[in-house]
């Protein structure tokens, strides 16, 4: 794969981005790795949880390199993932929109394959040959089915590897094309047909699939009963604790703000409140255990960070270099109303019962009413 750096590309993948803690965990990893693994299942599991510093030797020079945090989930739950992807099972990671399925599954493979890219991406319109093959039509017309006119899925590269295969949204496939997984979990091989000299392809050991599904699309395509057997199901849930999700806001939003090469002041005060009004809408349930109106919309923790990427880009290149309660009060209006009416009178709802009230005592909160009633207004 050609290099890509941050400069070059919007996004470049996890494996290049910790290129350096991904190299320290292999300059220090004493313990043995499954087949075709990068690192041993301990180091994996430092990569995903971070909170060490370790040293890298580049040339003649030894810098230290701090490992970061990526998953702030339960620790059970990533040792599970990555004890399944070391046997013979594949992986399904179920959970509400933003739950953070897609960037642990996206580290995983960074940290266990060495790359990240291998990826179905399921949709209504994913077919059999997205997940198999298909052929290079010009190419066949004019020399017939040869091995070289195949033209390979993410699925058979990542067999011929040895590598991990991420199938994003699962279950917004058919279950026709989704049926098609069953052989190639079960035999870890693909058939080829058309050619019968070569007719197949056989996984190479640490092969395996990490799939996500959202719990919210569960009823659109279920999974059979013959490839549910063939995964292991971990339930991502939503961020426990307040102090969790604001630390996961704010580490993320400071390396969207390198990204983005953002200079905006953003203040922690401004981070507790908007994470607070996310869990109250979404739990129906203030942090005094008053019942509120609880909202439809899915107000995960990624949207909280999306909302204050926004606001801070408007206010790097539209407002005075301070994100302003006003820039998040239109922003909030699109979060939680967006095609539910009943939402926009449980936000009303909770203006009037509880921003209210914290207004009369808490200046921010006085802002963030005034600012988000207008904005209704």
């Amino acid at each position: 794969m050609a290099s890509t750096t941050q400069d070059t590309v919007l996004r470049a993948p996890l494996e290049q981005q910790y290129a350096d803690q991904l190299a320290a965990l292999k300059q220090n990893d004493n313990e043995t790795a499954p087949p075709s693994w990068q690192l041993s299942p301990r180091k994996v599991l430092d990569f995903i949880l971070g909170g060490q510093t370790l040293p890298l030797k580049q040339g003649r020079k030894t810098v230290d390199v701090p490992i970061t945090r990526k998953f702030f989930g339960d620790r059970r739950l990533v040792e599970r993932a990555i004890v399944t992807l070391a046997s013979e099972r594949a992986l399904l990671l179920v959970g509400d929109p933003g739950t953070g399925k897609s960037w642990l599954s996206e580290n995983l493979a960074a940290a266990i394959s060495g790359h990240s890219t291998l990826t179905i991406q399921g949709t209504a319109g994913t077919t059999e040959e997205h997940i198999k093959y298909t052929w290079n039509i010009a190419k066949v017309i004019a020399e017939g089915y040869h091995s070289s006119n195949c033209v390979p899925s993410p699925t058979m590269t990542a067999m011929r590897q040895g590598s991990l295969l991420r199938f994003e949204e699962i279950t917004r496939c058919v279950p026709d094309v989704q049926d098609s997984l069953v052989s190639i979990l079960s035999d870890k091989s693909i058939a080829i047909p058309e050619l019968p000299d070569a007719n197949m392809v056989w996984a190479k050991p640490g092969f395996n699939v990490i799939a996500t599904a959202n719990a919210r699309d569960q009823g659109v395509n279920e999974l059979s009963a013959a490839l549910k057997r063939r995964f292991n199901y971990i339930h991502i849930p939503m961020v426990a604790d307040s102090a969790t999700e604001q630390a996961i806001v704010k580490q993320r939003i400071g390396e969207l703000s390198q990204q983005y090469q953002l200079t905006v002041e953003l203040q922690p005060s401004i981070i507790e409140l908007l994470t607070t009004v996310f869990r109250e809408l979404r739990h129906g349930r203030t942090v005094e255990g008053v019942k509120i109106k609880e909202v439809a919309s899915t107000l995960s923790t990624a949207e909280s960070i999306a909302m204050l990427l926004d606001a801070s880009l408007h206010a790097q290149y539209l407002g005075a270099g301070q994100v302003q309660m006003e820039s998040l009060a239109d922003n909030l209006i699109g979060a939680v109303v967006k095609d539910d009416d009943n939402d926009r009178l449980a936000l009303r709802e909770y203006l009037d019962l509880v921003a209210k009230r914290r207004a009369e005592e808490q200046p921010l909160w006085n802002t963030f009413y005034q600012s988000t009633r207008a904005a209704l207004a």
